[in-house]
């Protein structure tokens, strides 16, 4: 069971006393939070514009999700949500300094699959082709 799914059952503090570094790793790492930290690198995004951009890596991500991940990373210290007092309203999410930092270890790491995914694929073929149950000639 994972540390978010403990959270639900009973509640963030007693999650946070378990283990506060899995519970941010979760966060930094999770599905969207990976892919929400690599596309504030570059600039700033308003929420349907980040909804967008994360959507075009695979599938959509629901409202609820991006707005549960960003919840999430600006609680940690790593997403910055700046409401503009405007009509119609207005909200922009950049990263933090923190945030940043993270972002780049998480791009890194994006990075290094991307490269290596041809000898991850590889390995997975060998693991597969070692289990495979050996047919018998009768």
């Amino acid at each position: 069971m994972t540390v978010s799914k403990q959270v639900g059952q009973a509640g963030p503090a007693v999650a946070e006393e378990m283990c506060p570094y899995r519970l941010v790793l979760e966060h930094l790492t999770s599905r969207w939070g990976v892919l929400v930290l690599i596309e504030l690198l570059e600039r700033s995004h308003r929420f349907s514009e980040l909804r967008r951009a994360v959507g075009q890596v695979g599938r959509p991500v629901s409202e609820k999700m991006l707005a549960q991940t960003l919840q999430n990373l600006e609680r940690d210290g790593l997403v910055h949500r700046d409401a503009k007092p405007v009509i119609p309203p207005r909200v922009d999410y950049s990263l933090t300094e923190l945030g940043r930092e993270a972002a780049e270890q998480v791009r890194a790491l994006a990075g290094w699959t991307h490269t290596r995914m041809a000898d991850v694929e590889k390995a997975r073929q060998a693991y597969d082709e070692a289990r495979e149950p050996r047919s018998r000639a009768s």
